[in-house]
């Protein structure tokens, strides 16, 4: 496992981002396992974010992209952020575009659009934070498609929770990358953040112990894509 995947998985427990216990989710599913992005809230969490979010873009798509689109409400700092990570790693000027959700009708900005409009010939990578049924993508891709003639490269979330999406067979990334036809990737995965995590110490602890690494196995019993 890459280096930055290892850092990333203990920022997301240093940063309260990615939490353990019992959850109910909006699908109506029990998960020993939580993560939230509206978490990160410092100046340096975001920073670091940022950079994380382009290492792994720039690892899976390369520069060869001109905006970063993020839906909404979580994807707008997401995007903010990761396009000055990737001006300050990469040299790389990309734009970045999230949608609003009311219609802005006066002032200059009015429309459906914050930061730089989408133009016929644009490469779209899409960010947000974890994609658990790929419903954010059904009312996203409608929007960027319309906007303009673009082309979407990619979208890349920070954690693939590696559970069936909405069709119950395949996960959530799969189903978009099939419905879409665009690639979709995680900086890292729910197998990664297990295997990194499983009896090791961070933060002064063992975050995942045997009970916790049984009640996830489960999860993935019944739920594993």
């Amino acid at each position: 496992m890459e280096a930055y995947k290892q850092e990333f998985i203990e920022f997301m427990v240093e940063s309260n981002v990615l939490k353990f216990g019992e959850f109910t989710l909006k699908s109506g599913r029990k998960s020993p396992f939580f993560m939230n992005a509206g978490a990160y809230v410092t100046g340096s969490q975001l920073k670091r974010l940022g950079e994380y979010y382009a290492k792994a873009i720039y690892s899976k798509y390369g520069d060869n992209f001109d905006v970063l689109f993020g839906p909404a409400y979580k994807g707008i700092p997401l995007s903010v952020v990761t396009a000055i990570a990737f001006s300050e790693l990469y040299g790389k000027e990309i734009r970045y575009c999230s949608d609003r959700k009311e219609e802005k009708d006066h002032g200059a900005d009015k429309g459906s659009f914050l930061g730089s409009s989408l133009k016929d010939g644009d490469r779209v990578v899409m960010i947000e934070d974890v994609t658990t049924s790929g419903k954010s993508m059904e009312e996203t891709v409608p929007k960027v498609k319309g906007a303009a003639d673009v082309e979407i490269v990619g979208l890349m979330v920070s954690l693939d929770r590696m559970e069936v999406g909405k069709g119950g067979k395949k996960c959530a990334l799969d189903e978009v990358k099939e419905l879409y036809g665009f690639e979709t990737a995680a900086i890292v995965t729910m197998k990664e953040v297990v295997e990194h995590l499983y009896n090791r110490e961070c933060q002064g602890r063992i975050v995942i112990d045997d009970g916790l690494k049984a009640a996830i196995d489960a999860y993935y019993e019944k739920y594993g894509a």
